[in-house]
């Protein structure tokens, strides 16, 4: 099925979900290796859809199509659309997870956030873990370009909307994870190496012990500040916000949460502000 290297343990994480109390969703071994092109992915996604949707396995291939979906950045995004024998046309999202991306993001710990996002109206529905990936409802649904973050009634519902996920009550650790999180980021930002001279000397110019000192800096300030823990999404990118223009529906990260921790809200707000400044004034 490709000789992509698993990310993650799928059948561990399914087993600690079963353990958690979530058994509504199916597991596979396969791999999809995410460095092919999409004609080459296509048939291993095809399969993999067979493997784990049992309804389908006996489908003729010409009844599937994929297709990729925009708005991802640590994962590819696949639309898969399968006529069944009934005629109907039914569609899934299948999530490829990034290489290295298990370096920052807890895939245990995102799984069952899922679980009670999508029970609070948050995000699609998961369906199924793979060896490197997870299969979740299609939303219909686009994602919104730096432009739309501009719109005061897209702002004004979005901010809504993320009051809402700040309140969801996600089991396990209330310690803030946002340090742990920019630590693992120092570590290897620090120590990169270029091929390219230009940038290696543009990367060179960077001086990580300023950077450190002023990490110190921020976290002691966050120290002294009285704010509550929330669960917060911390990659609040406009590509991770999809809109039902028919409905006027707006989803935060209706496919992908990428970094979803407790974290101090003041401390997590400010990346949220400091982006909308970029894209409204740039």
């Amino acid at each position: 099925m490709g000789a992509a290297k698993k990310i993650w343990n799928e059948m561990e994480v399914a087993a600690e979900a079963r353990e958690n109390g979530s058994t509504e969703f199916l597991s596979s071994p396969l791999i999809v290796d995410t460095s092919l092109s999409l004609p080459l992915m296509t048939p291993r996604v095809i399969a993999l859809c067979k493997d784990l949707f049992k309804q389908w396995s006996k489908l003729d291939d010409s009844r599937f199509s994929v297709d990729t979906v925009s708005g991802g950045i640590t994962n590819l995004l696949l639309k898969v659309t399968v006529k069944e024998e009934s005629g109907n046309d039914v569609s899934v999202t299948v999530r490829l997870y990034g290489p290295n991306t298990d370096i920052v993001i807890n895939r245990q710990r995102e799984l069952q956030a899922i679980k009670y996002l999508s029970a609070a109206g948050f995000g699609a529905k998961l369906l199924a873990v793979f060896g490197n990936g997870m299969v979740q409802s299609f939303i219909n649904a686009r994602t919104l370009t730096p432009a739309d973050m501009r719109n005061p009634k897209l702002a004004a519902e979005i901010a809504k909307q993320l009051r809402r996920f700040h309140q969801v009550e996600i089991p396990g650790s209330k310690e803030p994870q946002l340090w742990n999180d920019v630590s693992k980021f120092f570590e290897k930002a620090s120590s990169l190496k270029f091929d390219e001279i230009e940038k290696q000397s543009m990367y060179e110019t960077i001086s990580f012990k300023e950077v450190q000192k002023e990490i110190v800096e921020l976290k002691e300030l966050a120290g002294h500040l009285n704010a509550p823990v929330v669960f917060s999404h911390n990659d609040l990118l406009s590509g991770n916000i999809m809109v039902n223009d028919e409905q006027g529906k707006t989803d935060t990260d209706s496919i992908s949460y990428s970094f979803v921790w407790q974290d101090k809200f003041l401390i997590y707000l400010l990346p949220c502000l400091l982006e909308y400044l970029i894209v409204i004034y740039l």
